[in-house]
């Protein structure tokens, strides 16, 4: 069993549940750091990766494989536009219960659950334990989206380690490597990246 994947996702969520207790109607409804998102939209997709946890984990137990989101991608962006427009404290209970049941979840699914395969993006699969990291992952990513004083520099170490790398290492499909060059070699701006994901 990932132990410590599961105990670092664990308190990264008691990390979001501290600053998500602080947000009123009036934070919901401003931008977050992602473009055309508000807090209220972050905190509803981050509710309803959660609940996608669950899904894909609960049905690799039963030895199925389901999609990340009911209704895929077009299903997603429905559940993240309602939920980005109700009140904040109803926002900030859903999230708390969803993460509580990932929480749950990982630390009592059986052991033979996390060889199996479940759906990551597209028609990628991958073994159920990759959720955990990817569950971490969104956690912090997310929590710096909200713009609410949460920064890079509260990133839990051994994640900057262990992301890092692969995220370097990307960095070339994500810019002109022309520019990238020059800019790893102090000769150059920062290039455009193409998003992430």
């Amino acid at each position: 069993m990932p132990v410590a994947d599961i105990e670092a996702c664990r308190l990264s969520h008691q990390r979001l549940h501290a600053t998500a207790r602080t947000v009123d109607d009036g934070v919901v409804r401003r931008p977050s750091l992602l473009p055309g998102w508000t807090v209220g939209h972050v905190l509803s997709h981050l509710i309803g990766n959660a609940d996608s946890m669950v899904r894909r984990l609960s049905a690799a137990q039963e030895g199925e494989i389901v999609s990340r989101y009911e209704g895929g991608e077009a299903g997603r962006a429905e559940q993240i536009e309602a939920g980005a427009h109700r009140p904040a404290d109803e926002l900030v209970v859903e999230l708390i219960q969803a993460d509580h049941a990932v929480d749950e979840l990982f630390r009592t699914v059986p052991e033979s659950v996390w060889d199996r395969p479940v759906l990551f993006s597209g028609d990628r699969q991958g073994p159920a334990s990759q959720l955990i990291f990817s569950r971490w992952r969104e956690v912090e990513t997310h929590h710096l989206d909200l713009g609410l004083g949460y920064t890079a520099q509260d990133l839990p170490q051994a994640l900057v380690d262990r992301w890092l790398p692969s995220l370097i290492e990307g960095l070339s499909a994500r810019a002109d490597p022309k520019a990238l060059l020059a800019w790893t070699l102090g000769r150059g701006p920062a290039p455009e990246l193409a998003a992430w994901g």
